[in-house]
């Protein structure tokens, strides 16, 4: 202890010892406090009381939805798509809160609300620094409402003409037997998806898209999946002067190869030398991304590539609608073979005229059998305006002319609509101006059970589709069940589709029918 010399008393700290703040007590409410630390004499609680780091932040915001495709919109004119309770719709419910920027972000999360309420709660904890340094931490719990507003790509797609590129798919042949396939590949791969509209039109169908690189990519699609011709062209809509800012219009005009699986073609004598010299009376086995052949007389094939195609086109000689049918009378497998091909010499007689019978070679040995029936061409006694034929008869390939041309073997069907296990789904098209007839309709109902009868007999056909099962169920007499029992017993030996090969479609489904 040391006395000055006015007689104050002044304590030195002992050695070891530490210093210790002054002790104060809080102004508002008397507790004690460390007074080189207090922010104006107040504790930390009475600071949190009288101080709001929160204030001027929204405690409520809009946010915009489309329903029709599932987007949020981010101001001002882009649309994002966010899961819910994702980092991309926390992201945008953060940007839409005014003030935000003023405090330090610590965390954000989501609180659970009604699926359906239209409601959408963030819980955030912000930090910031209060007066003499400070730092202050608060959370507080935003609502969000939604509502629904349409965005501008699907208010285009429920306006009619609106639309930025068209593809014009067209084939000129009399039956609709390759749309229908085509139709199929679309579904089963969703090429479709991004069409604004779909158009029945003459030969073809008309697919619409709202941007052009859509409609290039639908193109791309059907070059991979079937032989195609494409051409494109463009219009002017509209031109602003001041900015050389122009709009246009695209359309794509894609024309299949007018031939078709099961067809009779006569290729061009120089063609068919180029194919590996094979005989030019052919039939088409498959479509692709070219056009397969085979000569049933010798099983040679032969693969034409569209662009080769269209530098020298021609037509089928026969197609399926000529199909005539046969029965066999006699078989002998003569050889050789290849795959599922065997050539064997079969007679055959004409159902509708036995009188007479024919002496045919044929590709279908492993097929047929005494008593089957068979589809094919009649050639004797047929008159073909086609010029590749003409010169096929004034050439060294004339007295090869076959009298019938065997195609594919025919299973009858006594029910005329068979209650398939399995369906194909169908693309939702608009009809337009081209409404059907009554005539035209049953023709087009009769292509599409050909149709159906092609998938349940190829196997390699339908591998390439996607079939469902048919979960249509209609309750029936006992009547009407026996006779249909009786129906499908006699129809046994038609060929039909393993249940192992259909899929599940959920979407289609009733409750009952999941609850089975």
């Amino acid at each position: 202890m040391d006395i000055d010399m006015e007689g104050a008393v002044s304590i030195a700290p002992a050695a070891g010892t530490a210093l210790t703040g002054a002790t104060i007590l809080c102004c508002n409410c008397g507790a004690p406090i460390d007074g080189t630390t207090a922010a104006g004499a107040l504790c930390y609680d009475c600071v949190k009381l009288t101080n709001d780091i929160s204030n001027g932040i929204q405690r409520e915001a809009v946010l915009n939805f489309c329903r029709d495709c599932d987007r949020w919109l981010m101001p001002p004119a882009t649309w994002l798509v966010a899961p819910p309770e994702s980092r991309e719709l926390l992201a945008l419910c953060l940007k839409k809160l005014r003030g935000l920027g003023k405090v330090r972000i610590i965390d954000a999360s989501f609180v659970w609300t009604e699926p359906h309420s239209r409601r959408i709660k963030v819980k955030i904890t912000v930090q910031d620094s209060v007066s003499d340094g400070v730092l202050m931490q608060q959370s507080f719990e935003v609502v969000y409402i939604v509502a629904y507003q349409q965005c501008p790509d699907c208010a285009k797609s429920y306006t009619a003409n609106v639309w930025r590129a068209c593809v014009q798919v067209r084939q000129k042949v009399l039956h609709k037997r390759t749309f229908l396939y085509l139709e199929q590949l679309l579904l089963k791969h969703g090429a479709h998806r991004d069409t604004i509209n779909i158009r029945e039109a003459k030969d073809g169908i008309d697919f619409f898209f709202s941007a052009r690189n859509q409609a290039e990519k639908f193109v791309d699609f059907l070059k991979s999946v079937v032989p195609v011709n494409m051409r494109k062209s463009q219009e002017l809509i509209s031109e602003d002067i001041h900015t050389s800012k122009k709009s246009y219009k695209f359309a794509f005009s894609v024309e299949l190869v007018p031939i078709c699986k099961d067809d009779l073609v006569c290729l061009p004598i120089p063609m068919a030398k180029s194919l590996g010299n094979i005989s030019p009376l052919v039939l088409c086995n498959k479509i692709g991304t070219s056009v397969y052949f085979v000569d049933p007389n010798t099983l040679q094939t032969a693969d034409l590539n569209p662009d080769i195609y269209w530098r020298a086109p021609f037509v089928s000689l026969a197609d399926a609608p000529d199909l005539v049918e046969f029965m066999v009378l006699n078989i002998e497998p003569t050889g050789p073979s290849k795959g599922r091909w065997l050539v064997a010499d079969v007679e055959v007689t004409r159902i509708d005229d036995m009188q007479k019978s024919y002496n045919v070679r044929t590709h279908l040995g492993n097929f047929l059998h005494v008593g089957d029936s068979v589809m094919g061409y009649m050639l004797t006694g047929t008159n073909f305006n086609n010029e590749q034929f003409e010169a096929m008869e004034q050439s060294k390939y004339g007295s090869r002319i076959p009298d019938v041309i065997l195609v594919k073997k025919y299973w009858p069907r006594n029910r005329k609509h068979r209650n398939r296990k399995w369906r194909l789904k169908r693309m939702a098209k608009d009809e337009g101006e081209l409404l059907p007839k009554k005539a035209d309709q049953e023709r087009m109902d009769k292509e599409y059970e050909l149709f159906l009868r092609d998938v349940e007999e190829d196997e390699e056909l339908r591998a390439a589709l996607a079939l469902y099962k048919n979960s249509n169920k209609t309750k029936k007499q006992p009547q009407q069940q026996a006779e249909e029992q009786t129906e499908d017993d006699e129809d046994e030996d038609a060929p039909k589709v393993n249940m192992d090969e259909l899929l599940d479609d959920f979407d289609e489904l009733t409750m009952e029918d999941r609850k089975e």
